[in-house]
């Protein structure tokens, strides 16, 4: 069974808290087709609340309440990412299909490497700027992208029914271009994740 994947994050990050986070994003419009639409037999169950395509993601970092950081540390921030990204070539990720997992169901994604990248230097940065007052999110970085989060309530989504479904689906790998990463103030109420959009730095200095 999925459990749920609110309550085992609401000690480090409480409903209602916007946290700073950069995420990898695709085009919603190509999103819907390729990742959402395909798979909402899986994704629309009890117990599973789907994620839409505009709030579909892929975490680089998660960094520490927005209200935590002191006035100019944002901005720096950005800068020094911006500065940093230029010398890093836009990519594709390969997206899996989905698997259910402990706590959503989502896609693996590869390469890992030039992402990695992105991880290690937003994560340097960011504790450079603040003097490493916030904890590093995640210690280990791999792609992957989340279609529905396991939810609390009376029913648990069954994953190896699922797993059969999934047997039988047509859909395979998909490939969206990573040429930006987008800061946002993300935040969630115990069924879903939303963000306000910060600012977008483009790869390579585009």
């Amino acid at each position: 069974m999925i459990e749920d994947f609110f309550s085992t994050v609401e000690g480090r990050w409480p409903a209602g808290r916007a946290d700073l986070h950069w995420h990898i994003l695709g085009a919603p419009e190509v999103v819907e087709e390729l990742l959402v639409a395909p798979y909402k037999e899986i994704t629309h169950r009890p117990g599973l609340a789907p994620v839409e395509a505009r709030w579909i993601h892929t975490t680089v970092m998660h960094g520490g309440p927005m209200e935590q950081y002191q006035p100019g540390e944002i901005d720096m921030i950005v800068d020094r990412v911006r500065q940093a990204c230029e010398e890093i070539a836009p990519f594709d990720l390969n997206f899996d299909v989905p698997v259910p997992g402990r706590v959503s169901v989502g896609c693996a994604a590869r390469p890992g490497a030039p992402g990695r990248r992105l991880w290690e230097l937003t994560t340097r940065i960011d504790g450079e700027v603040t003097g490493g007052r916030f904890p590093v999110i995640p210690q280990s970085w791999h792609p992957h992208s989340s279609l529905a989060y396991g939810v609390a309530g009376p029913e648990r989504a069954d994953r190896q029914t699922m797993k059969v479904l999934l047997s039988d689906h047509q859909g395979g790998p998909v490939v969206l271009r990573a040429d930006t990463i987008s800061l946002v103030a993300q935040s969630h109420d115990r069924q879903h994740i939303t963000w306000e959009h910060l600012a977008d730095v483009r790869l390579g200095g585009g």
